[in-house]
């Protein structure tokens, strides 16, 4: 098969596995009345796919270093099918939900670096950066969507439908799998299977898995809470008749967002990675606590604010991940992999919690709590800033 139409496939598939992810989301003011979670409730579930995916992706990725990635990738795809088809017919509560929420991190595990992975393994140089921010586009395009088919499926046959459509899709994209990844088994390399220590000593890669760790922090807690915020300062502040619902709104935001990580990849090769990455991070800082103050001004200034953060945390997106992939040992492309994603989606657990745990402490009702909750996101992001600059010194 020729390369493009093999990244091609890969990106689709992606595109597929992904759609139904933020689903739950998407549909969270509908389920904290339904099901009556507090917020803090609330960011354990949105959290429990990061924290299921941490668990399981260091195992998952390095695997492909010793078998098939085809294998991989179908466990994560069927695991994601039966995430979502479980979640439409069998939740009824905190903790059935929980269950599933952390399956399909599981699957998401299996899916997303594996088939990055296979895009790597096959590619080189520039070809290899921009197959990465195109799988990074997909990526983005599926969960920008999400908003939008979750809450339009939800208005017309309810929430079940919602989960039912991601179910379908990933069964799709367990299909194309199965028909273009070759069942090839890499050569393996010695040592220990979770030795990541030949990673950690890596001080290039690791200085873009600690950007890649608050990006996906931050990323997570906008994704996380920004329907529900954008829905409450609505509520409260009102909002013009020609504005948009929350789904409409943070779909456009992701869509904006993915243009701009395609923009920040190229960018990035011409001006500098470092150089790109570190702009953004400052940027995205600044804009979390305005995001929060917004909520207290107007509703068409918070949809700005959050417009122009999930930009500016998009910008950095494809080259920190791209930064990890040409700053990895050939050998070692699996395991350095998934650390990258075991660490960032550490972060992606910790942000919608850590929103949920301030709200709850605040006052989930007012306005003023987004502040803290927000807020503490621009802290993480500036720490993380330093600590990639720091490793990213010649030792």
């Amino acid at each position: 098969m020729p390369a493009s139409r093999f990244v091609a496939s890969i990106v689709l598939a992606q595109v597929l596995a992904q759609i139904g992810a933020f689903t739950l989301p998407a549909l969270l003011p509908g389920y904290l009345a339904r099901w009556q979670l507090s917020a803090t409730e609330a960011g354990w579930l949105i959290g429990a796919f990061f924290a299921a995916y941490v668990a399981a992706v260091p195992v998952l990725v390095a695997l492909t270093d010793r078998v098939p990635a085809r294998r991989i990738y179908l466990l994560g795809a069927a695991c994601t099918a039966l995430s979502h088809l479980g979640f439409a017919l069998w939740a009824e509560g905190f903790w059935s939900a929980l269950a599933l929420r952390a399956l399909a991190g599981i699957g998401w595990a299996g899916c997303y670096m594996p088939g990055l992975k296979a895009l790597a393994d096959r590619l080189e140089g520039a070809a290899q950066s921009r197959a990465v921010s195109w799988h990074a586009a997909g990526v983005g395009i599926a969960g920008a969507a999400s908003f939008l088919v979750a809450g339009t499926l939800d208005s017309h046959a309810g929430p079940g439908a919602a989960f039912l459509f991601g179910g379908v899709a990933a069964l799709v994209a367990f299909g194309i799998g199965a028909a273009v990844l070759p069942d090839l088994r890499p050569t393996p390399r010695p040592g220990a299977l979770l030795d990541f220590r030949p990673v950690l000593r890596n001080r290039a890669a690791m200085a873009w898995i600690a950007g890649y760790t608050v990006h996906t922090w931050e990323l997570a807690a906008l994704r996380a809470w920004a329907v529900t915020f954008l829905a409450l300062v609505i509520a409260q502040q009102g909002a013009p008749a020609w504005l948009p619902g929350p789904n409409v709104l943070f779909t456009l935001a992701g869509l904006l967002g993915i243009a701009v990580s395609i923009l920040g990849n190229e960018t990035a090769q011409r001006f500098g990675r470092g150089r790109v990455v570190a702009a953004a991070m400052g940027t995205a800082a600044l804009l979390a606590v305005l995001t929060g103050v917004s909520a207290l001004v107007s509703a068409p200034l918070a949809v700005a604010c959050v417009l122009a953060w999930n930009a500016a945390i998009y910008l950095d997106s494809s080259a920190l991940t791209a930064g990890t992939v040409q700053a990895a040992e050939p050998g070692l492309r699996g395991a350095t992999m998934g650390l990258h994603s075991m660490c960032g989606y550490a972060g992606g657990f910790l942000g919608p919690l850590g929103v949920g745990v301030a709200l709850d402490w605040a006052g989930p009702e007012a306005l003023s709590a987004w502040g803290l909750a927000f807020g503490h996101v621009a802290v993480v992001t500036l720490l993380g800033l330093l600590v990639l600059r720091r490793l990213g010194r010649p030792a």
